[in-house]
């Protein structure tokens, strides 16, 4: 019982790790993406644009799109959540390599 408990202790305490990277990353995310948003923004009217032009720039979100795109694939994996390898399709893996491995066993019969 006391290792069954250990083991729930260690699990738990990766968990914990796992979040708690996430919650920095995106700390990060929001902090490094507002000071380049915010820069750039600054730069674009210093040139000569509007405000409502440099904020509309691509420029200014596109660094917010692509770390984004990391920032979900890394929420997905704190939180356990896979759309692509669901129960369902590990369950027709396993019955399509048993079923290759029966006929190939079969061929030597």
């Amino acid at each position: 019982m006391e290792n069954f408990d250990d083991n729930k202790r260690k699990r738990a305490k990766r968990r914990i790790e796992e979040l708690k990277g996430f919650y920095v990353h995106l700390v990060i995310f929001i902090v490094i993406n507002l000071s380049i948003s915010i820069n750039k923004i600054l730069r674009n009217i210093r040139e000569g644009e509007t405000l409502w032009e440099a904020f509309w720039d691509f420029g200014t979100f596109a660094v917010w799109i692509f770390w984004g795109v990391g920032l979900v694939f890394h929420a997905s994996k704190t939180c356990n959540y896979n759309p692509f390898f669901t129960k369902k399709w590990e369950e027709r893996q396993v019955k399509k390599f048993m079923e290759e491995d029966r006929k190939e066993s079969e061929k030597y019969r």
